[in-house]
């Protein structure tokens, strides 16, 4: 139960990142969460709209791994946290 809601959490988490990427990103308060001025927020409008479509798809991933049958649950899980690990290890 407490690893089901860490994991809602991690794909919530994903959710809010693909919003500011995706719809917020040349916005004020996306430039502010990413340290972005109008003119390099512009630059990279498409770049981040690919990276929020990327937390997205890994936030279904999660999402799915909740609504699994048990046996299927762990490996789904597992592997889209691990591609999170792994995103987050090399963004970092």
């Amino acid at each position: 139960m407490i690893g089901q809601i860490f994991i809602a959490l991690i794909a919530i988490l994903h959710v809010y990142i693909l919003v500011l990427e995706i719809f917020l990103w040349d916005k004020p308060y996306g430039m502010k969460a990413f340290g972005n001025n109008a003119e390099k927020a512009k630059l990279t409008k498409v770049m981040a709209q690919n990276q929020g479509l990327y937390n997205g798809f890994l936030a279904a991933g999660l999402f799915w791994s909740l609504l699994a049958d048990a046996p299927f649950a762990t490996s789904i899980a597992n592997f889209f946290l691990g591609c999170v690990l792994i995103a987050g290890i090399y963004g970092g």
